[in-house]
């Protein structure tokens, strides 16, 4: 997961890092989060998320002002990469929405979705 500068503890990305962490018990799966370092920009930020499309990570999600906006920029230019931006937008090629309205619904949506993922991945 790709967050602004406070990391996990962000308002927007926590009940995100809930949902990924809660995946990753079930299924074994490794889950992990980078902070958007320096200017909170779509611009910076997209630096960021291409370390992690440019990694291993079989799916990528955003969470924040600044991630959210590099990934609505970016994410054509990754298109074997699958991601899912949290907040509000709008679904793109390879591009989900998570645009729950309480903390708990957004842990949820994750969880499942993440657990899929990493499910699907332990069979593959």
């Amino acid at each position: 997961m790709l967050t602004p500068a406070a990391g996990v503890a962000d308002a927007q990305a926590a009940p995100v890092w809930v949902g990924m962490q809660r995946a990753s018990l079930a299924t074994l799966g490794k889950v992990q989060f980078l902070e958007v370092d320096g200017p909170q920009t779509g611009e910076n930020a997209k630096t960021f998320l291409a370390t992690l499309a440019a990694g291993r990570c079989d799916l990528v999600l955003t969470a924040g002002k600044a991630p959210n906006a590099a990934l609505t920029a970016a994410a054509a230019a990754y298109p074997n990469a699958r991601f899912v931006l949290v907040g509000k937008g709008s679904p793109q090629g390879n591009v989900s929405v998570v645009d729950a309205q309480s903390p708990d619904q957004v842990s949820a949506q994750v969880e499942a979705r993440v657990t899929a993922v990493l499910k699907a991945a332990a069979d593959g």
